[in-house]
């Protein structure tokens, strides 16, 4: 039987209970956001900056690597020890001499080359040179690449060149002789004590 439609039927769909399915809308979303390309590259356009940035401060770390910093208070501390222990081996030598030419017939103008006051002379220059070659120490340390390197090679000359120097004074052969043993005994000493405290007061560099 047909039945026509009324004023008040309803226009939408209605569902009866008796179907296999009860069909409902779907729910509308708005279309998720496209990311495009540009977000995209710009990420990894930064990132690759960043990478760069890492190598370049890496590479510039190579390069230039961190000084060891410097105690100086042990620097020179060790430097007033030196100086007495150089101003002791001065003594010491000047002794020992003036006993030999006591017995070796080297005549007085030798011996007198040993006198009291030439002898405290002779301690006084050897604690002063121990002061000078911690201060050359301690400028080589802050301002040279391989600071302990030249710091031997101007001990060194400079103990040769207190080895010479009597020598060609115009003292008698025998108490030139005996200054310039004297002299390099000294420059010895200063030069192992000065290098060795250099060493201890090296301290690694931090980053």
């Amino acid at each position: 039987m047909t039945t026509l439609p009324t004023p008040y039927a309803p226009t939408h769909t209605t569902y009866r209970a008796d179907d296999d399915t009860l069909r409902m809308p779907l729910p509308t979303t708005a279309p998720a956001h496209r990311n495009t390309g540009h977000n995209f590259d710009h990420n990894l356009d930064y990132g690759v900056h960043n990478l760069g940035y890492a190598d370049h401060a890496d590479d510039t770390a190579e390069r230039h690597p961190a000084r060891p910093a410097l105690d100086a208070t042990k620097l020179w501390t060790g430097g007033l020890a030196t100086a007495a222990v150089a101003a002791l081996v001065g003594l010491v030598g000047t002794l020992v001499i003036r006993v030999l030419f006591e017995y070796a017939p080297v005549g007085t103008a030798a011996a007198h080359a040993f006198s009291t006051t030439n002898a405290g002379l002779l301690c006084l220059f050897a604690g002063v040179a121990a002061l000078v070659a911690t201060g050359v120490a301690h400028l080589l340390i802050v301002s040279t690449p391989d600071p302990l390197s030249y710091l031997g090679w101007i001990i060194g000359l400079s103990t040769a060149a207190a080895v010479v120097l009597p020598l060609l004074g115009g003292v008698p052969m025998a108490a030139a002789i005996a200054i310039a043993v004297v002299n390099l005994v000294i420059g010895l000493a200063i030069g192992s004590l000065v290098i060795g405290t250099a060493m201890a007061a090296r301290r690694p560099a931090t980053r």
